[in-house]
């Protein structure tokens, strides 16, 4: 799996993704720290990434299009510095590594997992 780091997180969750032996980009390094949503998930979608941000417009935007992907995963949680959560978080990758491949949105608190698969049918809404 490739990761695609949105701006709001910071580019030291490159180093956490690659340790664990996945490919990570921080979006400042591929495209415009001010580009919309829109176009990050584009960007991720035909590249085949997965986004990883804390911006809940990114699940709202496959919730709209019913979109089948890319997967996003958001982390909603007060400290998201990659040595608090780090070891939290690749374990949860892991361990729903093939539904993040076939489609799918993950919220990740720190004490809990919410896992939905894309694309998103209307009465799950």
């Amino acid at each position: 799996m490739k990761f695609l780091i949105d701006m709001n997180l910071p580019p030291e969750w490159v180093n956490i993704f690659e340790q664990h032996g996945w490919h990570a980009v921080h979006w400042h390094e591929i495209g415009e720290p001010s580009a919309p949503d829109s176009t990050i998930m584009a960007w991720a979608r035909q590249h085949n990434y997965v986004v990883f941000t804390r911006d809940l417009d990114f699940g709202m935007l496959l919730a709209m299009t019913f979109a089948r992907g890319p997967s996003v995963i958001q982390i909603r949680a007060k400290d998201i510095m990659p040595h608090t959560l780090g070891n939290l978080l690749m374990a949860i990758i892991s361990e729903h590594q093939s539904i993040i491949e076939s489609g799918a949105l993950l919220t990740v608190t720190e004490d809990r997992t919410r896992v939905r698969t894309l694309p998103f049918k209307l009465d799950s809404l």
